[in-house]
């Protein structure tokens, strides 16, 4: 190896076979070691996907945005070139590792997190003193790099948006809406805080991620959190007391399935739909808005009811769209206000 290189702290580890690297390197470092060349070029001839540069400006605030708990997880790169290893004290697989600067490193798997690490450095140079992880594969070449990049994105799976909801304590807004279910236990039971789609066998009738949209709706232009809170919770205890189909879910008179198959009453449409035509009701019946809300149960909420058919429903099925949500808030308003 030539008398220019770089040097890490690392353990060495075999997988599949083959050496690899754990080592921590300053932020600074990043945007030294790795550029990102490949997206002039056409897809089989690159190791990756191309930059998306409109995620940048969100990774980059967020770490400016929480520099006390941001989290970023180790980038995963290889090299070709010269490496060398050398054990230090006792212990074989742990010592510093060499790589030369005329090595390329490509990043197989964090591209976007490098270029939110180099945009935020910019604005905050503190961070420098800062680390994050990289694992380090030797001279694979292209083909092994294109599948590695492939087998590290093949069994990644986004979390739900409610279990995104759920586990952020950080937002205000998932803060508020939590609180807002917390202080309703008949309702907070009937709601599925982890899922996109409610299993069969549960007895939850709707997702956080509905509720989430639906309390954000109709807490529109309300700048006082305090008072957000408060109306939230009282707003969805007017609406679960005049659910009758949402009441005898939760005394288990009737199964959930059900009422999710046959009822509009539970679904995200609905839900959202309330939100915002809740939000006109306060904003113009700020005394009556609740008695408003009887009007609730005396609707025929059954998807075969032809109020619903104006788009909303077509040959037994919802339809999930703006204008179908836009359709849905309209016959809400007609049937409330």
């Amino acid at each position: 190896m030539d008398s220019a290189k770089f040097s890490f702290p690392a353990v060495k580890g075999i997988q599949a076979n083959m050496e690899y690297y754990v080592t921590m390197v300053p932020l600074d470092c990043i945007p030294k070691l790795f550029t990102f060349k490949d997206e002039n070029l056409a897809p089989e001839i690159r190791s990756q996907r191309t930059l998306n540069k409109a995620r940048i400006p969100e990774m980059c605030n967020y770490i400016l945005s929480n520099p006390t708990s941001y989290v970023f997880s180790a980038l995963t790169a290889s090299i070709d070139g010269d490496v060398i290893f050398e054990p230090s004290g006792e212990n074989p697989d742990v010592g510093m590792l060499y790589i030369s600067m005329c090595a390329k490193m490509l990043i197989n798997d964090g591209q976007h997190r490098r270029a939110a690490i180099e945009a935020a450095l910019k604005k905050n140079p503190d961070l420098k003193y800062e680390h994050i992880s990289m694992v380090l594969y030797h001279d694979i070449g292209l083909k092994r790099s294109q599948q590695m990049f492939s087998d590290l994105n093949r069994f990644a799976i986004r979390p739900t948006q409610s279990l995104n909801i759920l586990y952020d304590n950080r937002n205000s807004s998932s803060l508020l809406v939590k609180e807002v279910i917390s202080d309703i236990p008949e309702f907070e039971k009937l709601i599925d805080k982890e899922h996109t789609s409610i299993p069969n066998r549960s007895i939850a009738l709707f997702t956080l991620s509905a509720i989430y949209h639906g309390t954000l709706a109709l807490i529109k232009g309300m700048d006082d959190k305090s008072a957000a809170l408060s109306m939230a919770t009282s707003f969805w205890q007017a609406v679960y007391q005049n659910m009758p189909e949402w009441k005898k879910v939760a005394a288990g008179d009737v199964k959930a399935s059900v009422i999710r198959k046959e009822s509009m009453s539970p679904l995200s449409i609905t839900i959202r739909a309330l939100g915002e035509v809740g939000n006109e009701m306060i904003t113009n019946y700020p005394k009556s808005w609740a008695s408003k809300l009887r009007a609730l149960s005396s609707i025929d909420w059954s998807k075969s009811n032809p109020l619903w058919s104006e788009g909303i429903v077509v040959n037994g099925s919802v339809q999930l769209s703006h204008a179908t949500q836009s359709m849905m808030v309209k016959v809400l308003k007609q049937k409330l206000v």
